[in-house]
């Protein structure tokens, strides 16, 4: 049955325009080519241009039928456009004004819609297999834990401040007296808890803690104001760092938990490989450094871009710098950058507050700078475990460096001025600048390009260096019957005593005050390169000394190592602080060029503490049994 069809315009029907003669006969052809294909009597050779010699019968019907619906629509969409312009108008006017006068209820609906689902699939997973559904379990948990204090929090803030407001001035009055009898049981606490914990584990504790005193009583002593140091954050920093310790490194969830969290940050690093072997090409591990570890910079960097646009990361270092706020009783420019400094780096940490920067105090400066130089960045911190270190011991340095680097310096430059931003004031986290997703992606990949350069340019030119002084300090040691003199020697005759002060073992001493050394005059890539040669020499069972000398050393040491390291306190690091800090606040140019190298050794100070700590709260026994070194390990010696 043949088909005709005709397209017939009637000139006095509403909002009528006219249509080209061109327009027009495209349309015509079309609607009649549409109508045409769905007689199911359409022969192949008519259709050869669309090629369908391979398909059946049925399946040619179907695909007419197809595109006759197809091309209705098409025509349909067309012709309202073209005839209905204003109708269409006023009909999407009044869906945006609903959608303008009910968008509050329209976002609740969508959100409803969206955690309804949520919640099914994690109900769903969890009847399943709720062992396999765990992780995800935990995860939901803790959202809605969170989500639901947040919004008690917001709602009810005021009158749960304005109920315990007695309580609150109470203390306050009795604060005096109170502080004191709270720092004294901490102490015995410790002291008690170490006197009965060393009986059965050993004396290595004791030392650990014997350092921890001594690192304390040597910054006092050359402390800036030693008369008006605020022992508060100093005793709440420690104790955060014991309490941290104790739940990571001596309670089975604790562990647990952080040795969870660095298998999935290790697992997860490896999916740079795919980039790696697609740029690189299948042999990219022959160049393991270049290949292998600085992709994973530029993967690590592109995710927290990510996350910092989508406002996880600032509501992540916001709880975590409230927390120590409170506790510690510092500043919030104080606390949110040494919770920033957790999971970005030394020069993108002051960018949270930096419209505050030009009011800060010269104390408060000193501790923005120290907690850069104390703790490390997650961009590199992949590079660390990808060398073969400890994922869940550099996760566990890295949060409780935090609290040490406000100890310390508070304790090296107390505060002798009046702060302006208070709890009071408030303080406004920065926003990303990305407008989308992808766009957030794209540059955390682009800002991980200078990263990646400077860590590699760094790297080849101090190994360049330390080999050309190594020669220089071996002719020199030649003249004097000592050729064995070298840069590593030096530095670890330096540092042996505040290494072996950490808990590390005497005979393993000398190696970690080498370590040491190169941290503080190079970096720590440089010296984290070193102790992984350390731990790929123990792990493939070689002896422990060749000619006297001790080629490896124990895994207590080794961990102890891992802790001090972790930091970005050296020379290094000191010029890009300056540069990085000048270039946000130049008010504050004289400001941070005074207190910078103080700040340095703060921040070195700070992550002695937490290698003492994790010495006194754990031992070699339990390092030795609990240490989960990552699978990828440097392949070349």
């Amino acid at each position: 049955m043949p088909w005709h069809v005709s397209l017939e315009l009637i000139p006095n029907m509403p909002s009528y325009q006219p249509i080209p003669n061109f327009l027009l006969k495209a349309l015509q052809m079309l609607v009649q080519f549409s109508l045409a294909v769905w007689d199911s009597n359409l022969t192949l050779t008519k259709c050869s241009i669309l090629q369908w010699r391979n398909f059946n019968q049925f399946n040619q019907i179907f695909l007419c039928k197809l595109l006759f619906f197809i091309s209705i629509a098409q025509v349909s969409v067309l012709f309202g456009f073209l005839h209905f312009p204003r109708h269409l108008e006023e009909k999407y006017d009044k869906v945006c004004e609903f959608c303008k006068k009910h968008k509050s209820r329209i976002h609740y609906v969508i959100y409803g819609i969206l955690v309804t689902a949520y919640m099914a699939v994690v109900i769903a997973a969890c009847s399943l297999n709720f062992q396999r559904a765990l992780p995800l379990f935990i995860i939901t948990v803790l959202a809605i834990f969170v989500i639901c204090w947040d919004i008690l929090i917001a709602k009810y803030g005021e009158r749960i401040a304005a109920f315990f407001s007695p309580g609150k001035r109470y203390l306050e009055k009795q604060w005096f007296w109170l502080k004191w009898v709270l720092h004294a049981a901490f102490i015995v606490t410790i002291i008690c808890w170490l006197i009965f914990d060393t009986a059965k584990q050993g004396s290595h504790q004791l030392i650990s803690f014997g350092g921890l005193v001594m690192y304390v009583l040597l910054m006092f002593i050359f402390s800036k104001y030693p008369n008006r140091v605020v022992w508060r954050p100093v005793f709440s920093g420690i104790g955060m760092q014991f309490i941290l310790g104790l739940l990571i490194l001596r309670t089975k969830v604790g562990f647990d938990v952080f040795n969870w969290l660095g298998i999935q940050i290790q697992t997860f690093l490896e999916y740079s490989d795919t980039g790696a072997k697609f740029v690189f090409g299948e042999k990219y591990t022959n160049h393991f450094f270049a290949f292998k570890v600085l992709p994973i910079v530029v993967f690590f960097s592109t995710v927290m871009s990510m996350l910092y646009h989508v406002g996880f990361m600032q509501w992540l270092i916001g709880k975590v710098g409230w927390i120590m706020q409170i506790f510690m009783g510092t500043t919030p420019v104080e606390s949110l950058v040494a919770a920033g400094n957790i999971f970005v780096g030394q020069t993108e940490s002051p960018l949270l507050i930096r419209p505050y920067l030009p009011y800060i105090t010269k104390s408060e400066l000193h501790a923005v700078m120290t907690a850069g130089f104390s703790t490390i960045a997650g961009s590199v911190l992949g590079a660390y475990i990808s060398l073969g270190v400890s994922a869940s011991h550099l996760l566990t340095a890295s949060v409780m460096s935090a609290p040490a680097s406000l100890a310390m310096s508070k304790l090296f430059w107390p505060e002798t001025e009046k702060p302006t931003v208070t709890l009071r004031t408030g303080l406004q986290i920065a926003k990303g600048e990305s407008k989308n997703l992808l766009e957030a992606a794209s540059q955390g990949a682009s800002t991980s390009i200078l990263l990646v350069a400077n860590i590699a340019v760094n790297l080849i030119s101090f190994l360049a260096l330390l080999a050309f002084v190594d020669s220089a300090l071996s002719w020199v040691g030649n003249l004097f019957d000592y050729p064995q003199l070298n840069f590593e020697n030096i530095c670890a005759y330096v540092f042996m005593p505040f290494s072996f002060m950490m808990g590390v073992d005497w005979e393993d001493s000398f190696i970690v005050g080498g370590l040491l050394g190169y941290k503080t005059f190079f970096n720590e890539f440089v010296a984290y390169e070193r102790l992984s040669k350390l731990i790929h020499i123990r792990e493939k069972g070689g002896s422990m000394y060749i000619n006297g000398v001790k080629q490896y050393m124990t895994v207590r040491s080794e961990v102890i190592a891992t802790y001090a390291l972790c930091g970005f306190a050296n020379f290094g690091s000191l010029g890009l602080v300056i540069g990085g800090l000048t270039s946000i606040a130049p008010s504050k140019k004289k400001e941070i060029a005074g207190g910078a190298f103080r700040a340095m050794i703060a921040g070195t100070v700070a992550c002695f503490m937490t290698a003492c700590v994790a010495g006194t709260v754990d031992n070699f026994g339990v390092f030795y049994s609990r240490s989960l070194f990552s699978k990828t390990h440097l392949q070349a010696e």
